[in-house]
Formats: structure tokens, sequence, C-alpha cells
């Protein structure tokens, strides 16, 4: 069963930060590494002009599932030329470098930027990860 999109915008003075939280793992590396701007247990949990454009843009990077991206990111581009790389996460999903263009199963597509796919077959969200493989015991 996939689960319905939701898409957040956080407009700020130098960057849009976008979240789609049912793509997110919970890797925590957003709130941890730039707590100024995602600021974990508030509301709302993000602050745009909590830190320097290049800063926040830089952590968005960062975020193994692409929950978290900004306006600006070519992210068509990048599944067009497709660079892939693809990694097995120890006890974990299969994370992705680079853009994939999906074909969903009622005809519509999506490009996901640096997806975390579902190994464990417990998620959610399918073919997502949304952290369930570790309340499952998942190994491999």
């Amino acid at each position: 069963m996939r689960v319905k999109p939701t898409r957040k915008e956080y407009s700020g003075e130098e960057v849009t930060i976008v979240w789609q939280p049912q793509k997110c793992i919970h890797s925590e590396k957003c709130w941890r590494n730039l707590p100024e701007v995602f600021r974990y247990g508030q509301k709302p949990w993000v602050d745009p002009n909590g830190a320097e454009g290049d800063k926040i843009r830089n952590q968005i990077e960062q975020c193994p599932s692409g929950a978290l991206t900004y306006i600006g990111q070519d992210l068509q581009k990048a599944a067009e030329e497709g660079d892939l790389q693809a990694q097995l996460m120890p006890n974990g999903p299969i994370v992705v470098k680079g853009s994939i263009k999906f074909q969903h199963a009622d005809g519509s597509t999506s490009v996901e930027e640096n997806p975390v796919l579902c190994r464990c077959g417990a998620s959610g969200n399918k073919p997502f990860c949304d952290g369930r493989h570790k309340k499952v015991g998942f190994k491999s």
C-alpha cells in the first residue's frame, strides 16, 4: 500500500525547504547536525531562516532518504542522466544515490532523489523504507 504523498514547503530568505514526511526514515541527521534549522519536537519543526542558505542546502543534501530537498535541486535532469549507486545497509534498507523515475501501480510517476528502499517487507510505505526494520528485528 502506497502512502499518499505529502509535501510541505518552508520558505525563508535564502532557501525554500521541501519536506516529504512519507519518505523519512528517521536517520536524525538533519536535526542532529543543524538543530537551529531542523528543530526536533517543535512546531513548525523547520526554520528556514535558522542558518545561512548554503549551510542549509549542504545539510539537506546529506538527507539519506530524500525526504528533505530544497527548491532548485534538479531531480528530473538527474533521473534522466541515470547515474545510480546502491548500498545495502546492514540489517536495514537499500540506500540509492541518485534520482530514479518511478512509475506507480496507479499510472502516476514521480522522481525520487536518493530513495531508501525497503528490504524487510514491513514498511507501511513500500517500496520506500519507513524505519520499521528496527521494530521487526530485520537481520541481513
